[in-house]
């Protein structure tokens, strides 16, 4: 699946958390943990590895004229709990 985003908040946030989003996509080339984060607007949170971190990914699914493709919105360092649901995923 294509992934899209904003560079200037992907910028923002390698400095802050370390990754940006280029980086952080790669948790879908590995198993991962989806669930519903909010209904308006529909987006999904996507909890997996990226290299020794396990981090949580929101984003929204959204259609262009080359088709379907995921708009990262946000993320950040797995939680507890977020741990707890990936490894029970």
């Amino acid at each position: 699946m294509r992934c899209k985003w904003d560079e200037k908040k992907s910028e923002k946030l390698k400095k802050e958390r370390g990754l940006g989003f280029g980086e952080v996509v790669a948790l879908f080339e590995r198993p991962y943990q989806l669930s519903q984060k909010q209904d308006d607007p529909e987006q999904w949170r996507a909890i997996g590895w990226v290299g020794e971190k396990l981090v949580s990914l929101i984003y929204e699914e959204r259609e262009d004229e080359a088709g379907p493709f995921y708009w990262c919105v946000t993320y950040w360092p797995a939680t507890k709990s977020e741990r707890s649901l990936y490894e029970q995923g």
